[in-house]
């Protein structure tokens, strides 16, 4: 079952169980999907590339959130965060700091990059390779951090 069936599906049972704010999130993630469907005229859209417009849509909450808690609105910003929350059941497992440290190793290693300088380098393959499983600010801090060392 692909997953933008597998939301479809999810949407219906919502409705079902009048659960609003998960209704709202993945009708956000449906609309998002008709969007992009609609851009390149396609009946259907790969897997790979619902995955990045739920990373987009995760972010974005994730950074609304944080400024309606800088303006003192955290009922708006847990109400992102929820939204965030029920659209992160669709991505794949986030690696922990340990596990994409030693990937970044291995990667820099098979660049051949040994100072700060070629950091463009490791960024271009590690951006690739763990592409929906690290978010990219960490993988720059991470990257930056192994070749000032």
């Amino acid at each position: 079952m692909s997953l933008e069936t597998q939301i479809q599906q999810d949407i219906k049972s919502a409705m079902l169980a009048k659960e609003k704010t998960r209704l709202e999130s993945l009708r956000a993630v449906k609309a998002a999907i008709l969007l992009a469907k609609t851009a390149d005229g396609s009946e259907t859209i790969a897997d790979e590339a619902v995955v990045k417009i739920i990373q987009k849509l995760v972010k974005q909450r994730k950074e609304t959130a944080q400024i309606y808690r800088q303006q003192n609105r955290p009922e708006l910003a847990d109400n992102e965060l929820a939204e965030a929350s029920y659209m992160e059941v669709y991505l794949p497992a986030q690696l922990s700091e340990a596990e994409l440290e030693a990937e970044l190793k291995k990667i820099i290693a098979r660049v051949g990059a040994t100072q700060p300088s070629e950091m463009g380098k490791v960024m271009g393959a590690a951006t690739k390779e763990l592409a929906g499983k690290a978010d990219g600010k960490m993988i720059s801090a991470l990257v930056k951090k192994l070749l000032a060392s």
